[in-house]
Parts: C-alpha cells; sequence; structure tokens
C-alpha cells in the first residue's frame, strides 16, 4: 500500500513538473496539483488509522 501511494505520488509530481515546463499545459500542472494533494492527504489518513 505505501508502495502505491510512493508511485501515485512520484507520478503526479511529474505531471505537475511538466504542465509547468510546458506553457500551454499549466491545467495539467493545478490537476497534478490537486491528485497530488489529495493522494497525500488520503495516505496520510489511512496510515494514521491503521496504527491504531
Amino acid at each position: 500500500m505505501v508502495v502505491f501511494l510512493i508511485v501515485l505520488l512520484v507520478l503526479w509530481l511529474i505531471l505537475t513538473i511538466v504542465g509547468f515546463a510546458i506553457k500551454g499545459l499549466v491545467w495539467l500542472a493545478i490537476i497534478g496539483i490537486v491528485l497530488f494533494l489529495g493522494t497525500s492527504a488520503i495516505g496520510f489518513v489511512r496510515r494514521k488509522a491503521s496504527s491504531r
């Protein structure tokens, strides 16, 4: 589960960098940021819940 979350976070980070690197794809960067933050939040909540 943790490996899957890390892979997703890296994927969203790459998506964000590509979106900022190419001027016409700023929308891709915004989507990448939203997905990165969402995945981080879900991973944090699930990790905290499983440790209880």
